[in-house]
């Protein structure tokens, strides 16, 4: 059985060294303005990009360039002029979008390897050859499918590479094709600017219609709760007040303006979906010869990039030596920032005896981050920054490339050496007795 690449994103150099710490063999990265992340991109120069790229290669990993945007004319004037000095950087792969810049740069560059990005909706076998005869050797497929879909194309497409997302956001619109943002406040996801309109916290309250088709509150009283989304693995919504009723959106930063939305026997569409969680079907994955497994989250954490890529480096190992999954990995993955999990399209009928084994599987090993190992002091005691809650008698992880360990806080001191029993939160350094070698680790406290 072929070991799958474990492409792991990376919105700054400490994330790239972070996720090939812990387990990545492959960092995404995208310039900011021709791919799909503007913000918290450190990836806009090219000193960065150099550094990042040769970084990666130095650990004999791959370091692919998103370039996936989908371009007015505009971008199309200094794309080419722009681009030439990115790949004389060297990087694995350019990620694309739009034929129009495949076309060009294939053009200039006939040698750069092109791999299709997920913006294309790629869903079938067809497509997939389609895009072979034009050059590309990668297609990340379309979340939008399930596991039998996926070896249906592995097998009609033995000689294209196939790329899949078995972790992070999703989102609400067909593989990221979004007008939401753009809609709200003028910030297009398709170009990049996307500012997750989907995620924020919205109520709904019950609008009336005049005879000019416009839309008005109906009556001044209390919110009612929203819906809950109907994306995969999202609960259905409740009974509806009136099917086909008309109903205005307050969302949370902006009270008094009531967005009109329609809603039927089905629900709402524009709320957001659950994070897919596919740690579970790696061996799956595995088995029907998917090349690469993706990471999303390039506006994440290094926390996160270290809990994932570490989680789902075990879960690919295990799969390639035939060692059974294990349930406790879903638990590690728990801890992290989440709206909920969902498994998305890859199993539409999840049997409930699995999923009841691997929740209570996962249970002891649930955590929470709570601080960063910044170093050792005189009295070689590990000095970590705090980022959340945590006390004397707590049990924790420290979680670093060289093997979790885990012990219980038994004494620790603040900033000016006293003796203390609660880190408050936040901003505060506390000081607690660690074997060696933990500098840089990642601190979580177990629930």
């Amino acid at each position: 059985m072929n070991t799958p690449e474990l492409l792991a994103p990376a919105g700054s150099l400490l994330m790239a060294r972070t996720a090939l710490d812990f387990g990545a063999t492959a960092i995404y990265a995208g310039q900011p303005r021709y791919s799909l992340r503007v913000r918290n991109n450190d990836f806009g120069t090219l000193e960065n990009l150099a550094a990042g790229i040769a970084l990666t290669h130095a650990r004999s990993g791959h370091f692919y360039l998103v370039s996936n945007i989908l371009p007015h004319n505009a971008k199309l004037k200094t794309y080419l002029e722009d681009m030439a000095p990115v790949i004389a950087l060297k990087p694995d792969a350019l990620i694309m979008a739009d034929p129009g810049l495949m076309m060009m740069i294939r053009e200039r560059w006939p040698e750069m390897p092109l791999h299709l990005s997920v913006q294309a909706n790629t869903v079938n076998h067809a497509a997939v050859k389609f895009w072979r005869s034009v050059g590309v050797s990668r297609v990340i497929l379309s979340r939008e499918l399930s596991l039998d879909e996926v070896a249906e194309i592995r097998q009609e497409c033995p000689d294209t590479e196939l790329e899949v997302f078995v972790h992070g956001a999703l989102c609400i619109a067909y593989s990221g094709r979004c007008l939401l943002s753009g809609y709200f406040n003028h910030r297009d996801p398709n170009q990049g600017s996307c500012t997750n309109s989907c995620r924020w916290d919205y109520k709904v309250l019950e609008g009336s219609e005049d005879g000019g088709g416009d839309v008005a509150l109906a009556s001044p009283r209390p919110p009612a709760v929203a819906p809950a989304p109907t994306l995969p693995g999202a609960a259905r919504p409740g009974t509806l007040r009136r099917p086909g009723a008309t109903w205005l959106l307050e969302e949370k930063e902006r009270p008094g303006e009531y967005m009109p939305i329609e809603e039927d026997e089905h629900g709402s569409y524009i709320l957001n979906s659950k994070d897919l969680r596919a740690i579970e079907y790696v061996a799956k994955l595995t088995e029907i010869g998917v090349d690469s497994l993706k990471i999303e989250g390039r506006t994440k954490s290094p926390y996160y990039v270290a809990r994932t890529c570490q989680s789902y480096r075990r879960a690919i190992d295990d799969a390639v030596a035939g060692r059974p999954f294990d349930a406790q990995l879903i638990g590690q993955l728990d801890g992290l920032a989440n709206r909920g999990y969902t498994a998305g399209f890859y199993d539409r009928h999840p049997d409930r005896d699995y999923q009841n084994y691997l929740s209570g599987s996962s249970e002891s090993s649930r955590s929470l981050y709570v601080g960063d190992v910044l170093g050792y002091d005189a009295e070689g005691l590990a000095e970590i920054a705090v980022k959340n809650h945590f006390a004397v008698g707590d049990r924790i992880e420290i979680i670093r490339p060289a093997g979790n360990l885990e012990l219980v806080i038994e004494a620790m001191q603040n900033r000016e050496g006293e003796a203390v029993t609660v880190a408050p939160g936040s901003g505060h350094l506390m000081r607690i007795a660690l074997p060696p070698d933990c500098e840089g680790a990642f601190v979580a406290k177990y629930l």
